[in-house]
């Protein structure tokens, strides 16, 4: 059985670094009907060895029940509810002296979109952040809902072109709202990639997010 840590009653799976050791953590998100022990997995594939391994688990493998692309009033209360997670554990983070800057965040098409959507409604100069396949959440995009400045946060966003679930256009979209917000955005479609994760979408990240 994987090692977790419980906070503010949720589970986390943990990996790498012993958190209150490490001097750097990543939290991983998770897709739609993954789990947090699957998302940890990918590390092995990252250069990430110094870094504690955060993955919450989503209830039932799913952090809200519809499209990202439907009316946010239908995920509610379960979008609220999994980017609250999401910031308990960055407080949980901090609280063992690891500053938001030395926070990595990635997560997997849901958990990549639940991973933009998180940081932009919390900007601040994080260590990097890493989205296979996501955008920023809702049926268009709520400019209202950001807010913050990410300070030059290296942000890589990967995606197919097309894709299944996530449309070229709101990725692009996505990239330059956080652009806007001060971030180092790369974003970058591959065609016919599929929805998956590209072995050209690892090495961009370790280049871009994780350089050794």
């Amino acid at each position: 059985m994987a090692n977790s840590i419980k906070f503010n009653s949720h589970t986390a799976v943990i990996g790498g670094k012993i958190l209150d050791e490490a001097q750097k953590a990543l939290i991983m998100i998770h897709g739609r009907g993954g789990n947090a022990t699957d998302i940890v997995s990918l590390a092995d594939h990252l250069q990430v060895a110094d870094y504690a391994l955060l993955a919450p688990q989503a209830p039932d493998n799913s952090w809200y029940p519809f499209s990202f692309m439907a009316k946010a009033s239908y995920n509610e209360p379960w979008l609220s509810s999994s980017l609250q997670i999401v910031k308990d554990l960055v407080e949980e983070i901090k609280c063992r002296s690891i500053a938001a800057e030395n926070i990595y965040l990635l997560g997997f098409s849901q958990g990549a979109c639940l991973t933009l959507e998180f940081a932009a409604r919390n900007a601040t100069k994080y260590g990097g952040i890493v989205a296979f396949t996501g955008g920023l959440i809702g049926d268009k995009i709520y400019s209202e809902n950001y807010k913050g400045d990410f300070n030059k946060t290296p942000i890589f966003i990967g995606s197919s072109n097309p894709d299944p679930h996530v449309p070229a256009e709101r990725v692009i979209e996505s990239a330059a709202i956080l652009q806007n917000m001060n971030a180092n955005v790369t974003e970058k479609l591959y065609n016919g990639m599929g929805h998956t994760i590209s072995k050209e979408e690892i090495d961009l990240a370790n280049q871009l997010i994780f350089p050794s």
